[in-house]
């Protein structure tokens, strides 16, 4: 079953299946239930085209998919061109709000790299690698 053009799973709770949406949470789907007058408990298969219409007007209400994603997207677009502190953190790929950089920030600024430090196997093999050039000249 599709519902704002996202697939949901058969086999979930309603209430389960439609956080999979973008932009709805578990915080707002108890709200979209009531208000389409479908219970929380059933499976999203057991469904009938009648409440799926329901629920569809009832998420009309809510910014979801695309048009979350675009305005999310166009504020961020506006924080950078106008250079404020957060909108340069979002430009160099760090938090942007306030979270200490020197021991965490992983998932935002990736795999660590060391830099200046050589495993010895490597720096063998540079100095083969030199050994052998310096030989065969």
């Amino acid at each position: 079953m599709r519902i704002a053009g996202v697939t949901i799973p058969d086999q979930k709770r309603v209430d389960i299946a439609l956080t999979y949406i973008y932009g709805v949470g578990r915080s707002n789907v108890l709200p979209v239930l009531e208000q389409a007058g479908v219970a929380a408990s059933k499976r999203a298969k057991t469904l009938t085209e009648d409440e799926v219409k329901k629920l569809t007007k009832a998420l009309d209400a809510f910014k979801i998919e695309g048009d979350l994603r675009t305005e999310i997207a166009t504020n961020i677009r506006r924080l950078k061109e106008n250079g404020s502190y957060r909108g340069k953190r979002h430009a160099a790929g760090l938090p942007s709000r306030g979270q200490r950089t020197r021991s965490n920030a992983r998932t935002k600024r990736g795999k660590r790299v060391t830099i200046g430090a050589i495993k010895k196997e490597v720096m063998a093999k540079m100095e083969q690698a030199q050994k052998a050039k310096a030989t065969g000249k």
